[in-house]
């Protein structure tokens, strides 16, 4: 069961015609991802662009807490709950796998999702590593890497940021992501 939460936004910003692009962030656990997407998100929202987010939990997750009325409501077999407020809502639906493929609806009025995760998948990828935490890169021979993100030198011909380059990072994504759109 996929479960996500979405954010109204206060600001809209206008999106070119076009599909949403994924970049997915990659690498060990322990490694930083999670960190990186917290410092990438307020630099590409401060350009304008609209993110959101995927977190892949392999392990699965709770959310909703048991005896709440969307727990009950799913309980009884909705196979889609949405939980509104004036805030925004958190979404509940039954979905066939854990795909990216599948999620994309979801994010059609966003410029950019970033997903933590999804190492396997074919879409364009940052790899966060550190060597204390593993000796190789998770992602190394994939094609669809754009860059490491390192506190060390990797033997590759992809460029190299170090995880506190935030702005010199968003300024490669978005050449080589959002061009279109910027």
């Amino acid at each position: 069961m996929i479960r996500h939460f979405y954010q109204q936004p206060r600001a809209i910003v206008e999106k070119e015609a076009g599909m949403t692009k994924i970049l997915s962030v990659t690498g060990h656990s322990g490694s930083g991802k999670t960190t990186l997407i917290e410092l990438l998100i307020p630099e590409f929202r401060a350009r304008g662009y609209r993110i959101g987010t995927v977190k892949h939990a392999h392990r699965g997750f709770e959310l909703d807490n048991k005896g709440k009325d969307s727990w009950r409501h799913k309980a009884a077999g909705a196979e889609t709950v949405v939980v509104a407020s004036s805030g925004g809502i958190a979404l509940f639906k039954e979905t066939q796998g854990d795909g990216l493929a599948g999620l994309i609806p979801f994010f059609a009025d966003m410029d950019l999702v970033i997903a933590e995760g999804y190492k396997n998948e074919n879409h364009p990828k940052i790899e966060v590593f550190r060597r204390e935490v593993n000796p190789e890169p998770v992602c190394r021979e994939d094609d669809s890497v754009l860059a490491f993100i390192t506190d060390t030198r990797i033997d590759s011909e992809h460029p190299q940021f170090s995880p506190q380059q935030v702005r010199d990072i968003v300024d490669f994504l978005e050449t080589r992501l959002l061009q279109s759109q910027s």
